[in-house]
């Protein structure tokens, strides 16, 4: 069953997506989102050995090393492409610029806001309200695709996303300060995906480059008076270098790659993958406690991924094939 799911239901959110051709020319886009939020899954490895560390502190390095990572990059290797966005950028017409300059600063802006509140309630709160975030996100995702950017849904992917609403439900009670935190982690970075879906007039390194900057200058001010000491354990610059490179730099850049060639609803359900995978890490790793709600919640999830992707399972020839094979 679970070989299924893995081989089986990933595929089909994709076909659900997209169809015939559509599907083949976009599925750079999928598999690069799918990445970004598998490799996301991970991101309490390289996090919890720094947990003594101020979640402040590791804000700063994160994105002081993330910025200065991303223009060595695009600076040495990106210079030219640098040159013609440019270029392009300034024959654009004014009020495309104006929206393209002002979406980039918003995204700075939330991605500051998410990065600041996770690390607190990874490093401060729980791995489970972390992963709860998550469980949360795709449904403000939805919410917000349809509201800012008029995006559809069927009947069945709604009923899908209700469902997936009433296990986050289940399992907020007794959690609701995590409730809380975890609403704020959500909807800052489900702004962010909308945001920049829209955001489709510059190269998506290179903008964030920029959105990093931007949060690099806001916070400078801050870092002296906030900052603790500077840290001399090994361990701190070993983890923060596996935060920029794996758990920044690269799950960022495939997350705005693949706003250009998929719609926001079919981003935001594959966030469900960080969290299953949060959650695994949780009660295996962590030997953080679960109850048996926190089962039935999980459970209703992965059973509203499987009713969004509905369609496409049914008519899927593997999957009547693996059905054909169960029958017997």
């Amino acid at each position: 069953m679970s070989k299924y799911l893995f081989c089986h239901l990933i595929p089909c959110t994709f076909a659900s997506s997209f169809s015939g051709g559509d599907a083949m020319k976009n599925q750079p886009y999928f598999w690069a989102a799918f990445v970004a939020f598998f490799i996301w899954g991970f991101f309490s490895l390289a996090l919890k050995p720094i947990a003594h560390y101020p979640s402040l502190d590791i804000l700063f390095f994160r994105v002081f090393m993330s910025v200065g990572m991303l223009s060595l990059i695009n600076l040495g290797m990106r210079r030219k492409k640098g040159q013609k966005d440019m270029a392009d950028f300034k024959a654009l017409p004014a009020r495309d610029k104006k929206q393209t300059i002002s979406l980039t600063v918003v995204g700075a802006l939330l991605l500051a806001a998410n990065w600041l509140v996770f690390i607190y309630v990874m490093n401060h709160v729980s791995v489970n309200a972390a992963a709860f975030a998550y469980l949360v996100c795709p449904i403000l995702t939805t919410v917000f695709a349809y509201a800012f950017l008029k995006e559809k849904l069927s009947r069945i992917q709604w009923l899908a996303v209700s469902s997936s609403a009433f296990a986050c439900v289940l399992l907020s009670f007794g959690h609701i300060m995590e409730v809380v935190y975890s609403l704020v982690v959500a909807a800052t970075y489900a702004l962010y995906l909308v945001s920049q879906r829209k955001n489709n007039k510059a190269d998506k390194l290179w903008s964030l480059n920029i959105q990093l900057v931007i949060v690099a200058l806001l916070l400078a001010p801050f870092f002296p008076i906030l900052s603790g000491p500077i840290p001399t354990e090994h361990i701190f610059y070993i983890c923060l270098s596996f935060i920029v490179v794996i758990f920044t730099i690269i799950p960022l850049f495939l997350n705005l790659y693949a706003l250009k060639g998929v719609n926001s609803a079919t981003v935001g359900i594959l966030i469900y993958i960080n969290p299953i995978i949060n959650f695994l890490l949780a009660i295996t790793y962590f030997k953080e406690e679960v109850t048996s709600l926190q089962l039935a919640g999980y459970g209703l999830i992965l059973f509203s991924i499987v009713l969004f992707n509905e369609k496409a399972l049914r008519g899927n020839p593997k999957v009547l094939a693996w059905k054909t094979m169960r029958k017997r």
